[in-house]
């Protein structure tokens, strides 16, 4: 035996049998082809077509959307189809800590609406979220923010818990993952999960493994999306890419999740792109004392030795999804999200191993 041989060796050994022997089920997240306007059955047939093994019925197009026989015909397709079904509600759904608290009702009964709406259609869980990103949470001390939108979700746990539907708080572009798992745990994690994404960490500079070793203990799912993280003049730069194409290792993403995520727990493809890079002034005092006051120093270097490692993206993109220009570039935003998508999902299958129907 080689000194290589036995270094590999040695490695395997290293890494848990579970997380060697994992047969990983691989979804794809709707919301990432919302251009193509397509309704829920036409997401279903795309699902099929590609031999994914679920679909995660993310801010729904669908004009039944809130219409409870919808609700069953979506059920019976994800029957039909024998894949399975996860969602997150419809593209009206607010966050749970509204700026405004004159939204609270409002809040409330969207949350509850999307729990009978995830149940009638068999997911065992239902997304949210605490706020669009930083700056639209309220004002006031973070301890005061997570409170408030802890109290909100208790509101609705014995509807939840008698529908057996687990309430999955996206980590979004608000908090950090420390503080969203103490989200969690404030509000209870018998009824209260993660939905853990990969592409949003970078927002709040963190690096996703860090984002995934907090949050991996309560992930209920389980969103794979890639960026370009790297050095400017004014901070650090970051942009989302097709899977595979960015800064992250998600060999090791995976591997790790594989070894602290519930074997419950299916992996969505969630490439989405068009946007234009987004600069955080990470050297700025304001940006640290005014949204992060209480971020930590560990996972800051973590983040920046990410970023050192990174560059800009340097294939073709169109990039004009933004306010203003998407009806213009339409067409072609939506022959670029399923190229991108299907670009994805073969890194998914050939790269990282993911998924079982297209083995067949």
């Amino acid at each position: 035996m080689t000194r290589r041989d036995l270094l590999l060796s040695s490695l395997a050994l290293a890494v848990p049998a579970q997380a060697q022997s994992r047969k990983w089920q691989l979804g794809y997240n709707t919301y990432c082809l919302r251009f193509e306007r397509w309704n829920d059955r036409q997401l279903f047939d795309y699902c099929t077509q590609q031999k994914l093994d679920a679909i995660f019925l993310q801010d729904s197009l669908d004009p039944g959307v809130r219409d409870p026989k919808h609700w069953a015909e979506v059920r019976a397709w994800s029957k039909d189809t024998g894949l399975h079904i996860e969602t997150g509600g419809s593209a009206l759904t607010g966050a749970v800590n509204p700026k405004k608290s004159d939204d609270r009702a409002k809040t409330l009964a969207e949350l509850r609406m999307n729990i009978d709406r995830a149940a009638a259609m068999g997911s065992p869980i239902v997304r949210t979220l605490v706020a669009g990103d930083r700056y639209a949470l309220p004002d006031g001390p973070l301890d005061r923010i997570i409170e408030s939108a802890a109290g909100v979700l208790r509101e609705v746990r014995s509807q939840a818990m008698d529908k057996g539907i687990k309430i999955a708080v996206e980590n979004h572009k608000e908090l950090q993952a420390w503080e969203t798992r103490t989200l969690i745990e404030t509000a209870g994690k018998e009824f209260v999960g993660s939905y853990l994404d990969t592409g949003n960490p970078v927002f709040v500079a963190e690096d996703p493994m860090t984002t995934l070793e907090e949050l991996g203990p309560y992930a209920v799912t389980f969103h794979l999306r890639d960026s370009v993280v790297y050095e400017t003049a004014g901070g650090i730069d970051i942009q989302w890419v097709p899977l595979g194409e960015g800064t992250n290792d998600f060999k090791a993403i995976v591997a790790r999740a594989a070894e602290i995520l519930s074997p419950s727990v299916y992996i969505y493809c969630k490439p989405i792109t068009a946007r234009p890079p987004v600069t955080l002034p990470v050297y700025s005092n304001e940006f640290w004392t005014k949204y992060f006051p209480r971020a930590r120093s560990r996972d800051l270097a973590r983040f920046l030795a990410l970023a050192k490692r990174g560059k800009p993206y340097d294939h073709p993109h169109v990039m004009e999804d933004v306010n203003g220009q998407r009806e213009k570039y339409m067409e072609a935003l939506k022959i670029q999200q399923l190229d991108h998508m299907d670009r994805s999902l073969k890194y998914c299958r050939n790269t990282l191993d993911l998924g079982q129907r297209w083995r067949a």
